[in-house]
């Protein structure tokens, strides 16, 4: 049987989320139905190194997505994939224009983000009026489903929702090796909180609410990096937090969630969080604010986190100080998020996508 050739696309294969899912993805396809191969506008980020060997990297160096339209429809005029499969939101948007040049082959697109929510550009929501061109959509979470067909016009028969995977395996991996961070306080509760420094991550609320807990033994460790790293530092000295620690973009993050005795996602708005995940995949529980992207689809109460509304600076404190007061099964964490999230039971899920693709249209 002949294999199904995919090519993915995204900008990039620096340590984001999109780009997580995508690797795994393409690492895991079966290899006796699909050949994949991933375009990328940019050769570069820690990711690549993750990519299997059998993996052809297409690399069009070109730093705005804007400018890589010509070069990649170049490249799928060329190659004549059987699926193309775009994983990043305003190269997803673009593309939509072009589609129908190409009546062989099969698109996709995966949205990364509650659309209404992250999208400000007009000109890029204006993309969306030619989204029912792909042939299918996947949404990561039933929030994001419910934008684009409610708010966009997509036909309900276009979105497919399939969650984002976890690879357990690699997780497992790096926790083998991970050795607890000399910044953690034996004598202290350490908390932890990942993601972009931008307004997005909502890490302005958190240091709010740090605010309230400064007699507390308590420290915040917050990891990565982003535009509004000076901000949030000066927020920090402003607010006189010195139970507050930035560590920048770490390269084994899963060293510090190992060993959290919290984790909170503070973000305005999410697509389908994969930190929260990765946090129970090692076994953490998870505080995560009230906010649109399936955070209710991962969230179990009282097994693996809680939900709160982190706008409420005080009552979030008080309900991080309950958490930390109490003891979780870190087990019964895992399997929470196992039992639905493993990557072979999502890949499964991706592959039938593919597979239909190609016998239905």
């Amino acid at each position: 049987m002949k294999k199904i050739s995919v090519i993915f696309i995204l900008p990039d294969l620096e340590t984001g989320g999109a780009e997580r899912i995508v690797t795994t993805i393409a690492n895991h396809l079966s290899r006796d139905r699909f050949e994949p191969k991933i375009l990328l506008l940019r050769k570069q980020g820690g990711y690549l190194n993750l990519l299997k060997k059998d993996i052809e990297v297409i690399d069009i160096n070109t730093e705005r997505i804007r400018h890589s339209l010509k070069p990649i429809l170049r490249e799928i005029y060329r190659r004549k994939p059987d699926i193309v499969f775009s994983g990043f939101g305003e190269v997803n948007a673009y593309l939509s224009l072009f589609i129908k040049l190409f009546p062989k082959t099969k698109f996709i697109a995966r949205e990364t983000n509650v659309v209404t929510q992250h999208v400000t550009r007009k000109e890029i929501k204006f993309f969306y009026n030619f989204y029912n061109n792909y042939h299918k959509i996947i949404a990561q979470s039933d929030d994001m489903m419910k934008d684009l067909t409610r708010n966009f016009g997509i036909k309900p028969g276009k979105v497919v929702k399939i969650n984002n995977p976890v690879d357990f395996d690699f997780i497992d991996e790096r926790m083998r090796t991970s050795v607890r961070p000399e910044s953690f306080r034996y004598n202290c509760k350490n908390v932890v909180a990942i993601g972009n420094l931008s307004a997005r991550k909502g890490f302005d609320n958190l240091l709010k609410v740090f605010s309230r807990l400064k007699n507390e033994n308590v420290l915040l460790h917050i990891l990565g990096d982003g535009q509004d790293r000076e901000i949030l530092h000066q927020m920090k000295d402003f607010l006189g937090l010195k139970n507050v620690i930035f560590h920048g973009r770490q390269e084994n993050p899963y060293q510090f969630l190992k060993y959290a005795d919290l984790f909170i996602l503070s973000s305005r708005y999410e697509g389908f969080p994969n930190v929260l995940l990765e946090a129970g995949a090692c076994g953490t529980y998870s505080l995560a604010n009230n906010c649109p992207g399936g955070i209710n689809e991962i969230i179990q109460h009282h097994i693996n986190g809680e939900i709160a509304d982190i706008n409420n600076h005080e009552d979030f404190s008080q309900a991080v100080m309950n958490i930390l007061h109490k003891t979780y099964d870190k087990d019964a964490i895992k399997d929470a998020i196992k039992s639905r999230f493993s990557k072979n039971i999502i890949l499964d899920r991706y592959e039938k996508v593919l597979m239909d693709l190609m016998t239905k249209f």
